[in-house]
């Protein structure tokens, strides 16, 4: 269902840039047509179809932003990045603690994971 509801929810985002790219500037430079008089999109209905459109994926992109929000929340216990951080020890940055723990920041142990791994060098291939 939301996975629909996504690709929808893309399909909307593109057309809705593509229509507002091609209605008649006034004044910014943002439109294809540019603010001068010729070009394959002119005249007042086309212009009135061009708004009606934009006001229409407009209300369908706020309308699949809250479907997809209220999926996200309804989903269950969506895990936080803060219930799986380390906590933190009390000791400055760079000291370890006095009760003997590892602690430190999350960089610290990134660095610490990244020196028990073998370094990567390039091997040139085996002539056989």
């Amino acid at each position: 269902m939301e996975t629909v509801i996504i690709v929808i929810h893309l399909m909307v985002v593109v057309a809705l840039v593509a229509v507002i790219m091609l209605q008649k500037s006034e004044g910014g430079a943002l439109g294809i047509g540019g603010g001068g008089g010729g070009g394959f999109m002119t005249g007042r209905g086309t212009a009135n179809v061009l708004t009606r459109t934009t006001t229409i994926l407009a209300a369908a992109f706020f309308a699949t932003s809250i479907v997809l929000t209220l999926l996200a929340r309804s989903g269950g216990d969506v895990p936080s990045i803060f219930d799986s951080a380390p906590t933190s020890s009390g000791a400055p940055a760079g000291e370890t603690p006095a009760d003997g723990t590892s602690g430190g920041s999350v960089l610290d142990q990134i660095k610490k994971l990244e020196d028990n791994q073998p370094p990567a060098s390039p091997q040139a291939p085996q002539s056989q």
